[in-house]
């Protein structure tokens, strides 16, 4: 008897051992605070620690003239552009946007580059959209993530007019995203 409970007690801990969940894979994660091993609170001058096993190409007219680099591009090993981003001008530089490049990149809710203007509205409250010139950029509440939709997916009646305010039900669910950012400063 005392044998048979021993082997259900192992065989009690052995499944619970298997139910246990794996850490989840943040690798390609966007959240409001990091996006993949970026941190929002991440000084430029970490980028090549952040990336060791990445590429990080920064802009070379700053850097030779001797201010640091306000574009740096991160790039994976195998060539993949993974991210652009834009560092402050403050003394102690700080990623202030950075605009997503690789669809596996995704937020909590699975949004990414590749979703659509309907994927953006089923997740997200959209708080303003503004119409620029050749774009409409929308803005999330309470995030500092947006998206940029280019005024070719938009129908022709708004694609030439700079001036009409562009409201969110004349999107169509089938628009595009062209530039994922995300804005921390």
């Amino acid at each position: 008897m005392r044998k048979i409970c021993t082997a259900c007690l192992l065989l009690i801990a052995l499944i619970l051992l298997q139910c246990q969940q794996e850490p989840k894979d943040t690798t390609f994660l966007i959240t409001e605070t990091s996006i993949g091993k970026l941190e929002k609170s991440s000084l430029v001058r970490d980028l090549d620690v952040i990336y060791d096993q990445d590429s990080i190409v920064k802009d070379t007219t700053k850097l030779l003239i001797g201010f640091g680099a306000k574009k740096i591009d991160v790039y994976e090993k195998g060539g993949a552009h993974l991210l652009k981003l834009t560092a402050s001008t403050d003394s102690i530089p700080v990623v202030e946007n950075v605009q997503v490049q690789d669809p596996r990149f995704k937020t909590e809710k699975g949004i990414g580059i590749t979703s659509t203007f309907k994927d953006i509205k089923e997740n997200y409250e959209i708080s303003k959209i503004i119409t620029a010139m050749n774009n409409v950029v929308v803005l999330i509440k309470y995030s500092d993530i947006y998206f940029t939709i280019d005024k070719k997916e938009l129908p022709s009646s708004l694609r030439y007019a700079s001036s009409v305010n562009i409201e969110a039900v004349q999107i169509p669910d089938t628009a595009k995203i062209k530039y994922m950012m995300l804005g921390w400063r």
